[in-house]
């Protein structure tokens, strides 16, 4: 089997009998990849079947191409629709990473606002590199654990990440810099987030032929949401404020004290309904 002129070796699944299968014979399945982006598909058999007949079908396509071959001549090249093949890698790296960006920026709430709280605790940038790393370690493991089965996604978590929300917010009112055990709270609210981004990746759907590179796009993806967020967040308070005397008072209180309200409505919301 080719593609393009591209060999692909599939697996084999020999078929059980049933009632209806006529003595003597064995069917057999065969499974494999389709690269992204080809055209046309070759059939080649090299086992001593002398004449038999082949018919090809696109899935979805009632019309069917048949011809007979001999010993082991290949097919005629047989056009592939659109409908079966997958796209090209870079296209599903390119798909996913959009995918990624603005399901962090503008369509996810719930990290901007975790990524917001993080970025209001200090005027330093070394607290919000660490908090940061953190973050990111966490939610991309499990986002890839759970895209691959590994680990599974409770009903709880969206209400958890809900409540990640509303505890640093929380935390920003209470402490001026950044401890130890918030790097630890945050990484273990950055499993939840992954967790989450994993939920939106499976009403996605990942494409089998390139699901690693559409998970790691999709993932890079976000990151890049998250570094567009802590850049406007920079521009727009950071820049202007941070050095100021009352950033505290009058904009690190009451923007927290705003992101802990909106967090604490989406906990009892998705606690209730």
């Amino acid at each position: 089997m080719s593609f393009d002129g591209r060999p692909v070796e599939p697996e084999v699944e020999i078929v059980p009998p049933d009632n209806d299968t006529p003595p003597g014979r064995t069917t057999m399945r065969l499974h494999g990849p389709i690269p992204g982006g080809v055209h046309t598909f070759v059939w080649k058999e090299t086992m001593p079947l002398g004449s038999y007949p082949l018919v090809l079908q696109n899935e979805g396509d009632e019309s069917a191409v048949w011809g007979w071959l001999s010993g082991d001549a290949a097919s005629p090249p047989f056009a592939l629709s659109k409908a079966v093949v997958p796209p090209p890698r870079w296209t599903v790296a390119k798909r996913y990473l959009k995918l990624g960006f603005t399901h962090f920026m503008p369509e996810g709430p719930d990290p901007m606002l975790f990524v917001l709280g993080l970025f209001l605790l200090s005027r330093r940038l070394k607290p919000i590199f660490w908090q940061v790393v953190a973050f990111t370690v966490a939610h991309t493991l499990t986002l890839i654990l759970a895209s691959y089965g590994v680990v599974s996604r409770p009903s709880i978590v969206e209400p958890l990440i809900a409540l990640s929300i509303v505890f640093v917010a929380v935390d920003n009112l209470l402490v001026r810099d950044l401890k130890p055990w918030r790097l630890v709270a945050v990484f273990a609210f950055g499993l939840l987030h992954g967790l989450g981004f994993a939920g939106v990746l499976t009403q996605l759907g990942l494409p089998q032929a390139d699901r690693l590179t559409a998970l790691l796009s999709f993932n890079l993806g976000v990151e890049g949401g998250l570094l567009a967020v802590l850049a406007a967040a920079f521009l727009l308070v950071g820049l202007p404020f941070r050095g100021e005397p009352w950033y505290r008072r009058r904009v690190l209180v009451p923007s927290s004290c705003l992101i802990a309200a909106v967090g604490l409505y989406w906990l009892v919301e998705r606690m209730l309904f």
